[in-house]
């Protein structure tokens, strides 16, 4: 079920490859409000990238596609390559991973930011000139970074600069994929707070992708765990990060290294990701959760509540056996 003025709105989203014996994306419902930062958390590989990116029509070559994906109330699904490419400059935008694969090594900042804009018409190049130095002071730069060559900054600036360039095009929905992965913890910190507020100053929603579930903690107001391919668990930031309702959420918080955590060897998540070329009739993740039993095998479970309020949901047939400790996981 779509919300009206949502930036983002999932529903039933599944992605088939060639190759594969089940989707990558199996049944997939998310939603991200205007203003709203949302995190979708998972380890390598459980489709949280895809999932991502198919808010732009970026799909691999020979993906197949069913349910619906909305951006700004419009389905990208259903879309002509000329109505994805309005979608493109304007209406929702990318932070990827790597800021220097987003530039030209070749070209200065300031042609990056604005040659997009001056292409598509939107703006003449003055005016385009003046919204970059506006949104590089938005993001604690000088404006005279625009004469530089990519080489010329750091790594950290170079993400802030890419972050500018996604809001060139004022848009509802801002998708960043790992965006501090490359960065050192001081540069990570504070592209978490220019984020944050961004999506303050801006009124722009934000699906954060990642990994690092601190990082999901410190960002979001709402949270999704993926594995194999489906959302396992959502919620509240606070309330799923207190009291997981899923043994994979539990395992990923187990496994987060802490300051104040226990002495001795850091706790890891047994076994492997289900095979893609083998059929998943049951929960992904029942070859590796100390709670499986049979049922887990056959049948995949569905969402159901969670004690942490109503918005808080878990896809397990035993998370009432799950204290929500980290601990727990171990």
């Amino acid at each position: 079920m779509t919300t009206p003025g949502n930036a983002l709105d999932i529903a039933g989203l599944r992605i088939t490859l060639p190759g594969t014996a089940r989707p990558v994306v199996d049944g997939v419902d998310l939603a991200v409000a205007r203003g709203e930062t949302v995190a979708l958390v998972g380890e390598s590989g459980s489709g949280k990238s895809l999932t991502s990116r198919t808010a732009l029509g970026l799909l691999p070559p020979g993906a197949g596609t069913a349910g619906e994906v909305r951006v700004d109330g419009r389905d990208v699904l259903a879309m002509t390559p000329a109505e994805l490419r309005t979608v493109r400059a304007g209406t929702a935008a990318m932070v990827f991973q790597d800021p220097r694969a987003a530039v030209n090594p070749l070209r200065r900042i300031g042609d990056f930011l604005t040659e997009g804009a001056v292409l598509t018409g939107a703006l003449t190049r003055a005016d385009a000139a003046a919204r970059a130095g506006r949104l590089l002071r938005a993001v604690g730069l000088d404006e005279s970074v625009m004469r530089r060559y990519p080489a010329q900054v750091s790594g950290g600036m170079l993400q802030r600069i890419v972050i500018a360039a996604a809001l060139m095009g004022d848009p509802v929905l801002l998708l960043a994929d790992e965006p501090t992965t490359a960065l050192d913890v001081t540069s990570q910190a504070e592209v978490i707070a220019l984020l944050a507020g961004l999506r303050r100053d801006f009124g722009t929603g934000l699906l954060f992708v990642t990994h690092d579930l601190d990082l999901a903690a410190a960002i979001s107001d709402r949270v999704y765990v993926m594995y194999a391919g489906r959302i396992v668990e959502t919620g509240p930031a606070q309330a799923l990060f207190a009291a997981p309702r899923h043994p994979y959420t539990a395992a990923l918080l187990a496994s987060t290294p802490r300051m104040d955590g226990p002495r001795g060897r850091l706790a890891a998540i047994d076994g492997q990701p289900p095979d893609l070329r083998k059929p998943l009739p049951g929960c992904g993740f029942a070859a590796r959760c100390p709670l499986a039993t049979e049922v887990c095998d056959r049948q995949a479970p569905a969402p159901a509540a969670a004690p942490g309020g109503p918005d808080h949901t878990a896809a397990c047939h035993h998370s009432d056996r799950l204290e929500g400790s980290p601990a727990d996981a171990r």
